[in-house]
């Protein structure tokens, strides 16, 4: 496998830490990870155009739009806001990549570039909260999720804001090389577990301060257990909460229910079993909490969109 080769436009006033996020991501040499790594170049956004002033500082890309027409994958960070207007040579330049099968991503309010691109119209797409409202209104054959944390719509990827970059940027990163190198990629940038995209933004329900509380010491605690028979019963009494009221706190706070969520950590565990292990199928099953290995490809096959098998086939050659 090739090295990927991944772009970034530099937007004019665009906030630092999402233009940031790919290149931390991307732009890393990480081959002692997969050989194929990626190779990202930050480009102007403009023709003529060579610096960009991006909260308070000059920036000069070394490369010009043409950069984009050989992108495997696309990343436009955040805009100012949705009131950016931006350049058309862009918008061509992205349209263009994508009719030729060039993956597109947006983080945070980067969707606004996108949708004045076309590319976004019909498709489930994700936003900062605070930009979803207006973005539906500028542009209303989008359908905009205001809770997502980011949505992947196959070539097309678009994030939540700010945090939610990394989620996504991550998740591409596990898409490409497989759940093991995509958490040890996490460990490096020492941050928190993986957070599946259809986990809700903290938007009105934000986590509790330092000191009230909050379910991470019971989501700890499940990871650690989960070739176990875990019931939500269970988490409410580790969390010392009625059952009912554990729902209801959990998907506030997590933004999807409880089972669910329990799932997706078993899917992301059984991949890393699959990509990493030679067990046999049924031993992932039993450690990644599945029980059965009929149980683990009929999750894992709704989830992934291939069979166990096939997919450590993929990920071991």
């Amino acid at each position: 496998m090739g090295r990927i080769r991944v772009v970034v436009p530099v937007l004019d006033d665009c906030p630092l830490f999402e233009l940031a996020v790919p290149c931390e991501v991307f732009g890393r040499d990480r081959r002692d990870l997969s050989p194929g790594w990626y190779e990202l170049t930050v480009c102007q956004s403009a023709s003529g155009e060579q610096e960009a002033l991006v909260e308070g500082l000059w920036l000069r890309a070394r490369r010009g739009l043409e950069a984009i027409a050989g992108a495997d994958l696309v990343v436009v960070p955040a805009c100012s806001d949705g009131s950016y207007r931006p350049p058309p040579e862009l918008l061509d330049a992205l349209a263009e990549a994508h009719r030729r099968g060039a993956r597109i991503a947006s983080l945070c309010s980067g969707a606004f570039v996108l949708a004045a691109a076309g590319l976004l119209d019909g498709r489930e797409v994700a936003t900062h909260w605070m930009h979803a409202e207006e973005l539906a209104r500028r542009h209303p054959r989008v359908r905009v999720n205001p809770r997502a944390l980011y949505v992947d719509d196959g070539d097309i990827l678009t994030s939540a804001g700010t945090a939610a970059g990394i989620d996504l940027c991550l998740h591409i990163v596990r898409t490409d090389f497989g759940a093991a190198v995509a958490a040890e990629v996490g460990r490096r940038m020492v941050i928190a577990p993986q957070r599946e995209g259809d986990q809700a933004q903290y938007a009105a329900s934000p986590r509790p301060p330092a000191g009230q509380g909050g379910l991470a010491p019971v989501l700890e605690w499940a990871r650690e257990r989960l070739h176990e028979p875990l019931t939500v019963p269970q988490l409410a009494g580790r969390a010392m909460m009625s059952t009912r009221h554990f729902v209801r706190r959990f998907h506030r706070e997590i933004g999807v229910p409880p089972i669910r969520w329990l799932t997706h950590q078993r899917i992301a565990r059984a991949r890393e079993l699959l990509e990493t292990t030679k067990l046999p199928v049924e031993a992932v099953a039993e450690r990644a909490g599945f029980g059965t290995g009929g149980g683990l490809r009929r999750h894992f096959t709704k989830a992934v969109g291939t069979t166990p098998s096939a997919y450590r086939r993929t990920y071991q050659g």
